[in-house]
């Protein structure tokens, strides 16, 4: 009996040139990709020549979601890839889920890598009677069994303080900055979205040894709106890259750009590293004649998304590099000084 809303995730088929999963390197590796992250997950194992593992995953009339793996994983080192894109909490459901399954089938070690954490803005109480929701989804990853997590590009390096279980925080700036760095662009400024971005800001000027510029701006309530009240730095008769961590609805973005022209900005390039491009975010980036938007695919992006301006990096080969050296037992952090 077929029950609806069950999809079966099969294993990729193996071309000529992909020995199976039981090559003596990765023997021991099992890597699962999510509803979230399937072209991700297949990328990633093209690139290591293994089979993404079978799982069915069903969503039950009471929207509960069931899953079930079609394989054993005793014994395994497993890594499951799915990060946390809309819908956000059917996706971050199914985690904790297979992560449980996971767990019950006697995995050796799981490790979770989520490239996009949400609820990564809400790291702090910075009002009176508000939760801290970062904490609390780090914690529920670790109740429901993880060993380890991946991610990329936190909202604020205090989050990996969050959980008790070793990870890496990962970050997609040496892929984006090589892009933009063999671009060579003429007179180019770095401008970071905002005051927090600052640090991060000076990182790319320093890479593309050019200046740097930043938008002052402040956020008027919970709504997410912002305003782009001033620039800090020289950007008249400058070619502008504009980089930030995030773009949800684009709002940040238009006010950004709109001042820096209103500055004397020449083209504007855009950096990012998640793309959430919520709500009306691609329309306001065709209003905004961009010279080119440079991101990753941390989440992933619907076709109807893609502008022809826009240039999306894989970090499939980083996170099966990542995936390799941490099953070997070899260190991750000298694949970034190599």
């Amino acid at each position: 009996m077929v029950i609806p809303g069950t999809t079966h995730v099969k294993p990729q088929e193996m071309t000529e040139t992909q020995p199976n999963d039981n090559n003596k390197r990765f023997n021991g590796l099992r890597l699962f990709c999510g509803s979230a992250s399937q072209a991700l997950g297949n990328e990633i194992a093209a690139y290591l020549k293994i089979r993404p593992g079978s799982y069915t995953r069903t969503v039950f009339s009471n929207e509960n979601i069931f899953v079930r793996l079609n394989e054993s994983v005793r014994g395994k080192d497993v890594y499951l890839v799915q990060t946390m894109a809309s819908p956000i909490h059917d996706n971050l459901m199914e985690m904790l889920i297979m992560i449980d399954a996971l767990k019950r089938d006697s995995a050796k070690r799981i490790n979770v890598i989520f490239p996009y954490m949400a609820y990564a803005r809400s790291d702090k109480k910075d009002q009176p009677r508000v939760p801290i929701t970062a904490r609390l989804v780090a914690n529920m990853i670790e109740v429901a069994g993880a060993d380890r997590y991946v991610t990329f590009d936190l909202h604020a390096g205090q989050i990996q303080g969050f959980f008790n279980i070793p990870g890496d925080a990962l970050t997609a700036f040496h892929l984006l900055s090589e892009y933009v760095a063999k671009k060579n662009i003429d007179n180019l400024v770095v401008a970071a979205a905002d005051l927090g971005f600052a640090k991060k800001g000076r990182n790319w000027a320093e890479r593309l040894g050019v200046p740097l510029a930043i938008v002052e701006k402040r956020r008027r309530d919970n709504s997410g709106s912002s305003e782009a009240l001033t620039i800090i730095g020289d950007v008249h008769d400058k070619n502008v890259l504009l980089v930030d961590d995030e773009v949800l609805t684009g709002g940040s973005v238009v006010n950004a750009v709109q001042t820096l022209r209103r500055e004397g900005a020449l083209d504007i390039y855009l950096s990012f590293t998640h793309a959430l491009l919520a709500g009306s975010a691609i329309d306001k980036f065709k209003s905004l004649n961009l010279k080119e938007i440079i991101i990753s695919n941390t989440l992933p992006i619907a076709p109807e998304k893609l502008l022809p301006n826009m240039k999306v990096l894989s970090i499939a080969p980083m996170l099966a590099e990542v995936i390799a050296r941490a099953h070997e037992g070899r260190s991750v952090g000298e694949l970034f000084n190599e």
